[in-house]
């Protein structure tokens, strides 16, 4: 090992020395930037108080999938109220009329309640002077088995076609 000059250890020395304190402002300067950043972090104000962009942010990833958790279940309760609501008798339409030419005040009425399949019931009820009568048919897909007064026919086409709670009067 070759011996070194003293004057170039003691450059050595000084350069290690400036190195150091290189280092070292650098050191005390990151950490007063990560101070910085740890105190910015905490200034978010949650829900329980101050908290960290960290905690925040796991608290909004719980929140949404629990949202997305609750989503699934309305889409799914959704889903069974149509089919729920399919089977209502939501489509209704009445015809009035005079069954008799005799009679006055379009007392006679037929009326059509049917699902959105077009299942469901037509009510006749017929008034005469002595006595009133009530047939109650049953109807599939819109038709009945049993045959049809023009009046039921009229009754079911209007529920079928038209908005709810139609009326009609035939003269």
């Amino acid at each position: 090992m070759l011996p070194l000059a003293k004057h170039t250890l003691d450059l050595l020395a000084l350069g290690a020395a400036a190195g150091a304190a290189v280092a070292l402002v650098l050191a005390v300067a990151a950490h007063v930037r990560v101070g910085r950043l740890r105190r910015g972090m905490r200034v978010l104000e949650g829900a329980d108080g101050p908290q960290s962009v960290l905690e925040a942010i796991g608290d909004t990833r719980r929140e949404t999938a629990q949202l997305r958790r609750d989503l699934t279940t309305a889409r799914v309760e959704l889903g069974r109220a149509r089919e729920d609501l399919s089977d209502a008798l939501r489509h209704v339409a009445v015809v009035r009329y005079d069954a008799f030419g005799d009679m006055g005040g379009r007392l006679s009425f037929t009326a059509a309640l049917l699902d959105d399949a077009g299942d469901g019931i037509v009510l006749t009820s017929i008034h005469g002077r002595s006595e009133a009568r009530t047939y109650a048919k049953g109807v599939k897909a819109g038709k009945s088995e049993q045959s049809l007064s023009p009046e039921e026919e009229q009754s079911i086409e209007l529920a079928m076609r038209g908005p709810t709670g139609q009326e009609a009067e035939r003269r």
